[in-house]
Formats: structure tokens, sequence, C-alpha cells
């Protein structure tokens, strides 16, 4: 009986291991138009073909500080991360916020290797779009997307392009958080360890975030933060090489942290350096 129980929750870890880490819902909840915002659909492709969609939130009535490529978390779609992003625009940062392929309007069906294609296709539209007009690209990831910004920064030929990269609420290890989710429930906590085995670790962040400099990096997390406990952007921020900051957010839980002024005021002035320190390198 031992036997057949564990048999069946190898089989549930392995065939968890998508639906772990990507929960993605088809289609919007709504557009930013609902809410007064300026948007542009945008339509690119993946490196193996996949169809991907996009909002582009434009600056309208200030001068154009820069541009931030959003990776969202591992759940629905940019319509319900909007929130996190929708006041850039009016420090002067253009936003890119991109559907996963299998998520919102993205054509395909979501697997983590393909994400890290997404991503990677993404930035490189957002990068030509700021050649174009002059303007620096910082990347910026909340949860899984913050694993994702953080290892395609690191393991990109385009990473060194970028003005800076930041991860909210990231974890540092795709095996490690599994492990503390299997660990959460009475029915796998015994087996947390074997289970989490049965995770791929090829695109965890924490054995890549030290290729990131010279890039500026931030990791942003919450001191209340139970979905993904902020040890692990300690440990992140451990990992990597200068120049790194790690803020440590009171009374702040999973991807909250925009949800104050007074941190949305403090990300700005960084942004607004991390520009200023691309600027001074090109003119080198």
């Amino acid at each position: 009986m031992f036997r057949s129980l564990l048999c069946a929750l190898l089989v549930l870890g392995l065939a968890g291991c998508t639906g772990l880490f990507l929960q993605p819902e088809s289609g919007h909840r709504w557009d930013p138009a609902t809410a007064g915002i300026a948007y542009e659909d945008v339509w690119l492709e993946s490196a193996d073909g996949v169809a991907l969609h996009a909002w582009l939130l434009p600056v309208e009535e200030s001068e154009v500080r820069g541009q931030v490529l959003f990776l969202h978390g591992n759940a629905e779609n940019i319509s319900t991360h909007l929130a996190s992003v929708y006041w850039l625009p009016e420090h002067g940062y253009e936003v890119l916020l991109l559907d996963y392929r299998g998520f919102g309007l993205s054509e395909g069906s979501a697997d983590v290797s393909g994400i890290h294609r997404d991503s990677e296709a993404a930035l490189r539209w957002l990068l030509g779009r700021g050649a174009d007009y002059g303007l620096p690209t910082i990347l910026l990831g909340q949860s899984l997307g913050g694993a994702v910004a953080l290892t395609v920064a690191a393991e990109s030929e385009l990473g060194s392009d970028l003005a800076g990269v930041v991860a909210d609420s990231a974890f540092s290890s795709y095996r490690g958080i599994a492990r503390e989710k299997f660990g959460e429930l009475w029915l796998t906590w015994p087996l947390q360890w074997p289970l989490s085995l049965t995770i791929s670790n090829r695109y965890s962040p924490l054995t890549r975030v030290h290729r990131i400099a010279p890039v500026p990096l931030l990791l942003i997390a919450g001191e209340d933060d139970w979905i993904v406990p902020p040890h692990h952007s300690q440990r992140l921020h451990d990992a990597a090489n200068d120049p790194s900051e790690l803020w440590l957010l009171p009374q702040t839980g999973h991807i909250q942290s925009f949800n104050d002024a007074q941190t949305r005021a403090r990300f700005v002035d960084w942004l607004d350096h991390a520009r200023e320190g691309a600027s001074g390198s090109d003119a080198l």
C-alpha cells in the first residue's frame, strides 16, 4: 500500500510541474481602456514561431525617460496584473506587458521553457524599439516573472544591453519553492524532498544571478510574503555580484510592493539612477 501511495505521489509531482508553476487564463478580463489607461496592442513572435500578444502603455503627457518590460507571475494573464505597473507611464516610463504562450491572447501552450523564450523575444523587441528612440530598457518581473527575468538577464546575450533588472517576490529555485509547497500539505509533507527532485532546476536563477553584473540589480521582497518567503530574495542577493540592492519591505505581502506610494516613489528614483547610469556608460 505504501508503495502504491509513493508511486501516486511521484506521479502527482511529475504531472504537477506545469500546474504548480503555470496557471494560465486565456482571454482578458478587461483592458486598460476600461480604467482610462492609454495602451496599444503589440504582436510579436517567439523564437519557435509562437505568436505572442502584449500591451504597450505609452507615456503621453511627459518626457519619456525609459521603457520597462514587465513579466507577470504564474497565474491568469496581463489583465489581472495591470495594477502593478499602470502608474509607471505617469513618471515617464513606458511599459510592455507580455502574455506568455498560453496566457491571455497569446497562442501556444504554457510551459516553463517556452516562457523563457517568450520573455527573451519580448526583450529583443523592446530593446530594438529602445535603440530606435534612444531609450534605456529595464527588465521587471514579479514572482515567477521575477525568476524568469533573472535567468533571461543572466543567460541571454541581450542582458548586457539592459539598464537594470528588477525582481519582486521572486523565488530562488524551482526545486526549492516546490519543496516548500509540498511541505505545506499533509499528504505530501513526508515526501517533500523526493517529490521536489522531480522538479527541474534547469532555469533556476540562484546559480545564474551573479552573471547579471555589471547591470544594476534590484531585489524586492515583502516581509509578510508567505507565498514566496523573503529568504528567497536574500539568497539571490547573497549570490549576486555588485551592483545589487535588496529591499525588504515591512508589512508587505506577495507582489504587493507597489501598492505603497512611498515604495513607488523610491522605485522611480531607482529607475532614474539606472537610466542615468546607462546613459553615462554609453557616453564613455
